[in-house]
C-alpha cells in the first residue's frame, strides 16, 4: 500500500453529544443507525494517570521507529520499501495517539478552569453574603450606638435650679408632693415651667420689637430731617471758605487732613503735629511754616489695614502665584536681590510737605518721606523765590537740593542711616552704602530724625514713640530757625556771587566804617572751583594737612589786583600771611548787621584793601628811582612797616580814618 494511499485515507468521526440538527435529519429520512463518538464522555471514563503512562510509551515507541528509520537509511534501505513504510504507517498511528492526548489533555484543562471558575463563583457569592451580613452588623452597631448615646434636647437647655424652681413655680406646675421623690417627674415638671417662662419671655420680645419699630421711624424721620439739612450746610460752608481765608482759619481743609493724617506713620504724624503747632504759634502776624499731605491714600488705608482681612486672599494669591511659578522659569538671584532691595528701600505711601518762608518772600519745600522697612525718616528740599537765579553762573551750587542742608547740625551730612539696625539690614540684600540711595530716597539727616520723634543710640536701641512728641518739641524751634537762616545766608551769597561775577564788589552802607573812602584794588576775576583744582595749589596743603577741607565744601577763586600788582602772594611773604590773617582770623569785625550776610563781600573789600597798603607801603620802602611812581601813597599810616619781618599796617581805624598795626 502506497504512502499517498495512507494519506488520502482519513478516518470519518462525528463528535456530538446528542447529535446535530442534521444527523437527526438524516437519521429521520434515511432511517439509518449513525455512529456517534463523543470523546467528553469518554474523557469521564479514562485515567489522567494512564494517559500519562500511554502518552511516554507512545514517545518512547516513536522514537524508537525513528530510530530504526534512521538505520535503515543508513543501511541503504529505499525509501519505498516494505520496512520503512511498515513502521511509518506505525508512526502514523503513534502521532495519531498522541493527538488524541493531546485535545484530552485540554479538554481536562478547560473542564478544571470550569470547575474553578464555578468554584469562584460560589465563594464570590458567600464572600459578597458575608460581606453583607457584615455592614448590616455594622449599621446595627451604629444604630445601638446612637441609642445609647442619644441626648435629649432638654439637656442643652439650662433650667433653673431645683431650689429656685420649687420657690417660685406654683404649686400646679411644681406639684412638690410627687417631683421630690420622682426624678422624672421633676424633669417633666421642670420643663413646662421653662415653657411657661419662655412664652411669657417670648410676649415681652414682641413687645421690645414692637417698641423698637417705633423708635426706628422716630429715627428715621429725625434723620431725613438732618438729611434735608446737609445741602444747605455745604451752601453756607461754601460761603464761609472767603471768610476762613480771610481770618486765617480753614477749618474744612483742616478737617481734610486731620482725615488723612489718621493714616500717617508715627514719625510723620509726629512731625505734622508739632510743625502745625510751631506754625500756629509763630506765625501771628503772617503764616511762616505750613504743613500738608500728599500721596496715595487709599493705598495707606490698605496698608493700615489689619492682616487678618486680606488672610484668605493672600493664601489664595500664593497658591495662584505658585502654581505659575512652576510654570515660568525660576527667577535668578540678581532679580530677587533686586527685589528685596526695592522692598526694604519702599516708603510709606503718604509724604509730608512743609513750607518755611522767609521775609523776603522765599520759600524752603521740604518733603519729608518715611521708609517702612529702615525706620527712618528722610528729606527732600526745593527752594522758590521771588526773582529770577539763573544768572550767577558760579552759584549753581548753592541752592543744590543735594547739598542745601548739609551740615545744618555739625558733622550731620545726611549721606548715611543714623539707624544701626539697617546695617545688618543691609548686609541682607547686598546693600553696601545708603550713599547710592540718597537721591533718590533722600537724605536722612539725625536733625529730621529727631524732628519725627525718632532717636537711636550706639546700641540700635531706639526711643520710645511715646516720648516722640516731647523729642519733637524740643527740636522744632531750632531747627527751623537754622532752616531760614541755611536758607536766607545761600540766597544773600547766591546774590553776591551775581555781582561778584561782574567785578563789582557790594558793600552795604551799614559796613561803609569798616573800609577807607577810596580803595584801588580791585576784584578782576570770581570763579568756582573744584575739590581737585583746589588741592592741586601749593599754598593749601597745610589746610589739607590739617584736615579743615571736605569734598563736599564749595571753592572759589577770586583775583584781586591793582595796575601791575595782584593777590598772587607767596607763602613766604610774612606781610600776605598776615593779610590773610586780617581776612580770615578777625572776620568778626566784618559781619556787618545781623543776621551776618555781607561777610563774604566784606572780606573781599577787606583783601582790596590790604593790597592797596601792601603795595603802596612796598613801593615805598623800595628803591627810590625818578618819575612818577605805579602805586602813589594814599593811605594814612602812623608806621609804614613793623618788627624785624616788616609788617604792614593792616588794621583800619575807623573814624579817624589811619592805618596801624594790630
Amino acid at each position: 500500500m502506497s504512502s499517498d494511499a495512507v494519506k488520502k485515507r482519513k478516518p470519518k468521526v462525528i463528535r456530538n453529544e446528542a447529535g446535530t440538527p442534521e444527523t437527526k435529519r438524516g437519521r429521520a429520512e434515511g432511517e439509518q443507525d449513525v455512529l456517534v463518538y463523543n470523546e467528553e464522555v469518554e474523557l469521564e471514563g479514562r485515567d489522567p494517570q494512564q494517559d500519562y503512562m500511554l502518552y511516554k510509551d507512545t514517545c518512547a515507541a516513536l522514537a524508537k521507529l525513528m530510530a530504526e528509520i534512521q538505520e535503515l537509511k543508513s543501511g541503504g534501505a529505499k525509501v519505498g520499501s516494505v520496512e520503512m513504510e511498515e513502521r511509518r504507517r506505525q508512526c502514523s498511528v503513534h502521532f495519531i495517539t498522541l493527538k488524541k492526548l493531546n485535545r484530552m489533555a485540554h479538554m481536562r484543562l478547560k473542564k478544571g478552569r470550569d470547575q474553578t471558575h464555578e468554584a469562584k463563583q460560589r465563594v464570590d457569592v458567600l464572600h459578597l453574603q458575608l460581606q453583607n451580613l457584615l455592614y448590616e452588623v455594622m449599621h446595627l452597631q451604629k444604630e445601638i450606638s446612637k441609642c445609647l448615646e442619644f441626648k435629649s434636647q432638654h439637656e442643652e437647655i439650662e433650667l433653673v435650679s431645683e431650689e429656685e424652681f420649687f420657690q417660685e413655680a406654683p404649686a400646679e406646675i411644681s406639684r412638690p408632693h410627687v417631683t421630690r421623690d420622682d426624678h422624672h417627674q421633676l424633669t417633666l415638671a421642670r420643663l413646662d415651667w421653662e415653657l411657661e417662662q419662655r412664652k411669657r419671655l417670648a410676649e415681652q420680645y414682641k413687645m421690645s420689637l414692637a417698641r423698637k419699630e417705633k423708635i426706628h421711624k422716630a429715627i428715621e424721620q429725625k434723620r431725613e430731617y438732618l438729611s434735608s439739612l446737609q445741602p444747605g450746610l455745604q451752601s453756607i460752608m461754601q460761603a464761609s471758605l472767603p471768610v476762613q481765608e480771610c481770618l486765617s482759619m480753614p477749618f474744612e481743609q483742616m478737617q481734610k487732613q486731620a482725615e488723612v493724617a489718621r493714616h500717617l506713620p508715627p514719625p510723620l504724624y509726629v512731625l505734622l503735629v508739632q510743625a502745625a503747632a510751631y506754625g500756629q504759634a509763630c506765625g501771628k502776624t503772617h503764616k511762616t511754616l505750613s504743613a500738608s499731605i500728599s500721596g496715595d491714600v487709599d493705598e495707606a488705608k490698605a496698608l493700615s489695614r489689619p492682616p487678618e482681612d486680606s488672610q484668605d486672599d493672600e493664601s489664595d494669591s500664593d497658591a495662584e502665584e505658585e502654581q505659575q511659578n512652576t510654570k515660568r522659569r525660576r527667577a535668578t538671584v540678581g532679580v530677587q536681590l533686586d527685589d528685596k532691595r526695592k522692598e526694604m528701600l519702599r516708603r510709606h505711601p503718604l509724604s509730608l510737605c512743609v513750607d518755611l518762608k522767609c521775609k523776603d518772600g522765599s520759600v524752603l519745600h521740604l518733603f519729608f518721606y518715611y521708609l517702612l522697612n529702615l525706620n527712618i525718616l528722610t528729606v527732600k528740599t526745593k527752594v522758590s523765590t521771588t526773582t529770577d537765579l539763573s544768572g550767577a553762573v558760579s552759584a549753581g551750587e548753592l541752592l543744590n537740593s543735594e547739598s542745601l542742608l548739609n551740615c545744618l547740625y555739625a558733622s550731620d551730612h545726611g549721606q548715611e542711616t543714623p539707624n544701626p539696625t539697617n546695617r545688618y539690614q543691609f548686609d541682607k540684600v547686598g546693600i553696601t552704602t545708603f550713599v547710592d540711595y540718597v537721591s533718590d530716597l533722600g537724605h536722612p539727616y539725625v536733625w529730621v530724625q529727631k524732628l519725627g520723634g525718632l532717636q537711636f543710640s550706639s546700641d540700635g536701641a531706639q526711643v520710645c514713640v511715646l516720648m516722640g512728641n516731647a523729642l519733637s518739641a524740643s527740636h522744632m524751634e531750632r531747627t527751623m530757625k537754622l532752616l531760614q537762616g541755611r536758607l536766607q545766608a545761600r540766597l544773600a551769597l547766591h546774590k553776591q556771587f551775581s555781582s561778584l561775577e561782574h567785578s563789582i564788589i557790594p558793600v552795604s552802607g551799614e559796613c561803609q566804617h569798616l573800609f577807607p573812602a577810596k580803595v584801588v584794588s580791585g576784584l578782576t576775576r570770581w570763579t568756582m572751583m573744584s575739590y581737585q583744582e583746589f588741592t592741586e595749589l601749593g599754598f593749601v596743603q597745610h589746610v589739607l594737612k590739617a584736615g579743615l577741607l571736605r569734598e563736599t565744601d564749595l571753592f572759589f577763586m577770586a583775583v584781586v589786583e591793582r595796575g601791575t600788582g595782584g593777590n598772587c602772594a607767596l607763602v613766604s611773604d610774612s606781610s600776605l600771611s598776615t593779610c590773610s590773617s586780617e581776612v580770615n582770623v578777625f572776620r568778626a569785625e566784618l559781619q556787618g548787621p545781623r543776621p551776618g550776610l555781607q561777610l563774604l563781600t566784606n572780606q573781599i573789600q577787606r583783601l582790596c584793601v590790604c593790597l592797596d597798603v601792601y603795595l603802596e607801603m612796598e613801593s615805598q620802602v623800595c628803591d627810590g628811582s625818578e618819575g612818577p611812581k605805579e602805586f602813589p601813597r594814599e593811605k594814612m599810616c602812623l608806621r609804614t612797616a613793623r618788627g624785624p619781618s616788616r609788617l604792614k599796617p593792616f588794621k583800619y581805624n575807623h573814624p579817624q580814618g589811619f592805618f596801624s598795626h594790630r
